[in-house]
């Protein structure tokens, strides 16, 4: 077995935290999403990492920080109209590197809180897609669902963004193709580049067995600046997750709030707040804001905002 990470998106709708950040290495919870991915995964898999030449820098940096060897393939792609697709760039890959077994493929921007070894050891030969149930069919509207069988595993079908759910099951950038479907994902992805999810859909249709690993543990796809937020509250609850070299003093904190390396806070009110590393903040008053590296803030009332790295906002 093999994995795959697709983490080549451009994350316009994250723009400024993604101008020049792969979502993927979004910190979430004082870590990156891509960290928390790779960490599951079983030390005996190889890792293959999939992303575009805007995002290369970033990708070489944490590649230092990993504690395991992967390999980064950079697709030479500057913008969303010249990029193979998601699908694309695996069959480019299996094609290019001779991949001839089974593959995990992963989305580098979605945080799953399930045990990974878990869904593996529920693999039974046919491809297998992981699900979170959300708990409410309302809420499923928002995303794509599984619809399964009477047996309660094998899918018998997919709905996009349904007006009226039949369930609260939704798919999740989590899933493990048999060598023995590989044959159709070259082919369906010679058509369908851009259409990952798609390839579930042309197994059924041609007979082939899809089943789900069903789980209702944490799943996030951080993919807007509510999304951040409200996956780091529900990770970190109504605590401060501070980072050792910071420094605070005279800091109210309430809700979840994240304080970055070498951040410096004194004399402010934070709620529900995640400082990247770097920042500074004085006598501020600041709620469901987002930080970039490097923000210095004085005097300043904020709420629901998202700064880009390097801004500066001083009250004189």
């Amino acid at each position: 077995m093999r994995a795959f990470i697709l983490a080549g998106g451009f994350a316009t709708r994250l723009w400024p935290l993604t101008e020049r950040r792969a979502k993927p290495l979004l910190p979430l919870a004082g870590k990156p999403i891509l960290s928390s991915i790779v960490e599951q995964i079983p030390a005996d898999i190889p890792v293959t990492i999939s992303t575009n030449a805007v995002l290369e820098e970033g990708f070489r940096s944490w590649e230092k920080t990993c504690e395991r060897p992967l390999e980064i393939l950079i697709e030479d792609t500057r913008n969303d109209d010249q990029k193979l697709g998601a699908l694309g760039a695996v069959r480019q890959w299996i094609r290019e590197h001779h991949v001839d077994e089974d593959i995990l493929l992963l989305t580098g921007d979605n945080y799953f809180g399930f045990d990974l070894s878990a869904f593996l050891r529920c693999a039974q030969g046919p491809a297998l897609l992981a699900a979170h149930d959300v708990g409410d069919r309302e809420r499923a509207r928002a995303f794509g669902t599984v619809i399964l069988g009477p047996d309660h595993r094998t899918i018998e079908a997919f709905e996009e963004k349904p007006l009226s759910p039949r369930t609260s099951l939704v798919s999740t950038g989590c899933s493990l193709l048999p060598k023995s479907a590989l044959p159709t994902l070259m082919e369906f992805a010679k058509h369908h580049p851009d259409n990952v999810g798609g390839i579930f859909e042309e197994l059924l249709r041609r007979g082939d067995p899809v089943e789900c690993f069903t789980f209702t543990e944490h799943w996030f796809d951080i993919g807007s600046f509510e999304a951040y937020l409200e996956a780091t509250q529900a990770l970190v609850g109504d605590h401060m997750l501070s980072e050792s070299t910071a420094i605070l003093k005279n800091v109210e904190t309430r809700g979840s709030v994240v304080i970055g390396k070498n951040s410096h806070v004194e004399e402010s009110s934070l709620k529900n707040v995640v400082l990247f590393e770097g920042c500074t903040v004085r006598d501020c008053v600041l709620e469901n804001c987002i930080l970039d590296r490097h923000c210095h803030l004085e005097g300043i009332d904020l709420t629901g905002k998202m700064l880009r790295e390097n801004s500066r906002l001083v009250r004189h």
